[in-house]
């Protein structure tokens, strides 16, 4: 699959959740998303960017400021796409679509674990059982932040395996299928 095929794939599956992706077919569109995020960041930096200048009696410092639409325009547009093609090629390493989701679905999890821990920890002011469970909230949140560290790397390692030979439960393998 070359990088032009690759790319022509994935928006035309744009939310096709189901079958098998290669490998060529997800990298060389996630080359695609890297490329135009820097040409969409350029944009931002050239047309979007305010910069302001302030001076006072012995120092002058200053700051640049962007909202970056162009780069939220292009996230937008490649997210779903970029989301069918890692579910696809879960599938194709023989593993559920759901995986590419677990650094996100580990993220909010981390969140949930912290809001309402410390908050349910707030509601007892300052007695014996606000330090319990602020204590039990950090023994939670402290292995989830290692974790979160290393789920990335664990999907990322997934999405670079090789294809599962033969057909799997989500479909036939792509590199064996014949146009």
């Amino acid at each position: 699959m070359t990088f032009s095929d690759a790319i022509r794939t994935c928006f035309s599956k744009f939310f096709t959740f189901s079958g098998r992706a290669s490998r060529p077919e997800y990298w060389f569109f996630f080359l695609f998303i890297v490329i135009w995020n820097i040409i969409a960041g350029i944009i931002d930096w050239q047309f979007f960017t305010q910069v302001a200048v302030t001076e006072t009696e012995t120092s002058k410092s200053v700051t640049a400021t962007s909202t970056g639409p162009v780069q939220s325009i292009v996230s937008l547009i490649v997210f779903f796409p970029h989301l069918a093609v890692a579910w696809r090629r879960m599938h194709d390493t023989g593993r559920s679509g759901l995986y590419a989701l677990l650094p996100i679905l580990l993220i909010l999890g981390a969140l949930a674990v912290l809001v309402f821990g410390i908050g349910l920890a707030s509601q007892f002011h300052g007695g014996r059982l606000d330090t319990l469970l602020t204590e039990a909230t950090l023994l939670i949140v402290i292995p989830t932040l290692i974790v979160l560290f290393v789920s990335p790397l664990l999907v990322l390692w997934w999405l670079a395996r090789p294809s599962e030979p033969g057909t799997n439960q989500y479909g036939p393998n792509p590199y064996e299928v014949v146009p």
